[in-house]
C-alpha cells in the first residue's frame, strides 16, 4: 500500500476513535450485530479452540473478544495499520500477540497459523481494482495450515466511492485459481460476501 494510503487510513481511525471510543462505529462498522455477523461466518469455516489465529485488520481484537464469548479460546495475534486501534486492542487484551503495521511489513513464515481471517480490512477503497485485496489474499493464503476467511463488500448490490466493493465472481473465481477447496457465502448480508479457502 502506498504511504500516502497508510496516512489516510491511519489518519481516518485516529479521527474515528476521537469521536466514538471503543465501539464498532470507531471501525466504520454499522453497529455490533452486524460485526458480530460477519465474524459468525467466518468462524463457521472451521475454526476450534485452541486453534492458532491471525486477524488481519484486527482493530480492537473484537474477533478474539467475540469468540471467547462462545466459551472458546484462541492462540490469537492481530495485526493493524493503526497504532490508535492497537493501542486499544492491548488494553483489551493483555496476552494477545498484537502489531502494529500491514502484512507485508511482518516476515511471518508460511503455514505459521491454522487460520488467517479478514474481517472489513479491504474495504478502504484504493482505485486499484482489487490488485491490493488479491496480493492480501494470496499473503494469507501462504500463511495458514487450515485456511483462510475473509470478507468483501459486494459491488452487485453496493457502489460507493468511498468504499471498495468487488464482484463475488470475479473474487472467487481468483480464489479458486489459488485455491480448489474455496466457497463463495453471500447469503447472510445484503452488502457482504465470505469467502473460504481450505487447506
Amino acid at each position: 500500500m502506498k504511504k500516502e494510503q497508510r496516512k489516510r487510513i491511519v489518519d481516518r481511525h485516529r479521527d474515528s476513535l476521537t469521536r466514538y471510543g471503543y465501539h464498532p462505529n470507531a471501525l466504520y462498522w454499522s453497529g455490533q450485530d452486524i460485526q458480530e455477523i460477519r465474524f459468525s461466518v467466518l468462524a463457521d469455516i472451521g475454526i476450534q479452540s485452541g486453534d492458532s489465529v491471525l486477524d488481519v485488520g484486527c482493530g480492537f481484537g473484537d474477533f478474539k473478544r467475540w469468540f471467547a464469548g462462545q466459551g472458546k479460546l484462541l492462540d490469537y495475534t492481530g495485526i493493524d495499520l493503526s497504532p490508535d486501534l492497537i493501542h486499544v486492542a492491548k488494553e483489551k487484551h493483555p496476552n494477545a500477540s498484537l502489531l502494529c503495521g500491514e502484512l507485508s511489513d511482518f516476515d511471518f513464515e508460511a503455514a505459521s497459523f491454522d487460520w488467517v481471517i479478514l474481517s472489513g480490512a479491504m474495504n478502504e477503497q484504493l482505485f486499484d481494482d482489487g490488485a491490493y485485496a488479491r496480493k492480501q489474499i494470496r499473503s494469507m493464503y501462504a500463511l495458514c495450515r487450515k485456511g483462510v476467511a475473509f470478507n468483501m463488500l459486494d459491488a452487485r448490490h453496493l457502489k460507493a466511492h468511498d468504499l471498495q466493493s468487488v464482484d463475488p465472481g470475479e473474487m472467487f473465481d481468483y480464489c479458486q485459481s489459488l485455491c480448489p477447496n474455496a466457497e463463495l457465502h453471500d447469503e447472510y448480508l445484503k452488502n457482504d460476501f465470505t469467502i473460504y479457502m481450505r487447506r
